[in-house]
């Protein structure tokens, strides 16, 4: 079989092509990489980040491509910019979604001793808070949709202890993992999907610095 047949055999099994997706924190890392993946098997992805500059530098490289990915620029953190995310989201995609994938996330590097509480509330709001309020949003969409599916970025570090800086990142992420398993079994009857990755360190500037 010749690589093009190969390549046309891969692209016809994991073909996303109709099929709509909400990807978080996508204007860097592994959600920019994410976002290309899923727009070069077809789907048509929507992403948010907070770098303005970012987002519409990424979009125009995507549009390059003759990808089919929009944008905005949404502060996770916030309740309500989450709700017009949301919003825009099901404007756009005629109130179904197929995917959201959960990546949004990030660290603030201290040893445990030296951590505040308004770093606490940060760093829980910004792992997990900001996924759980941002699923049971999407919730109707991915009804609607008939078969939605979720996937949760959580990490290595939320099953081993990995850096002593990770402290409040890790316990997020457990608390991520939980989640997961909840939602799983409880929006299963409304045929929906949900799973979480754990990778272990990946070079992206959220790891710069290790």
């Amino acid at each position: 079989m010749s690589q093009q047949e190969n390549n046309s055999s891969r692209d016809k099994r994991w073909s996303l092509q109709g099929m709509t997706a909400l990807v978080t924190g996508g204007t860097k890392g592994l959600g920019y990489a994410i976002v290309g993946e899923l727009a070069a098997l077809g789907a048509t992805v929507h992403t948010c980040g907070r770098n303005r500059d970012q987002l519409h530098e990424n979009l125009r490289e995507w549009k390059a491509k003759g990808f089919k990915v929009t944008g905005s620029v949404c502060d996770l953190c916030s309740n309500a910019e989450r709700e017009k995310l949301v919003e825009e989201v099901s404007s756009l995609f005629d109130g179904k979604l197929d995917i959201l994938i959960n990546n949004a996330g990030g660290n603030i590097h201290k040893e445990t001793l030296d951590y505040t509480a308004e770093d606490f509330v940060a760093l829980v709001s910004t792992n997990l808070g900001s996924a759980f309020h941002l699923s049971q949003l999407a919730h109707p969409l991915l009804k609607a949709s008939g078969a939605g599916r979720i996937v949760f970025m959580s990490s290595i570090s939320s099953v081993v202890s990995i850096n002593a800086q990770y402290t409040i990142y890790s316990a997020a992420k457990g608390a991520m993992n939980q989640l997961t398993r909840n939602l799983a079994c409880e929006w299963a009857k409304d045929n929906i999907r949900v799973n979480a990755v754990a990778p272990w360190s990946i070079r992206t500037p959220l790891t710069e610095h290790v």
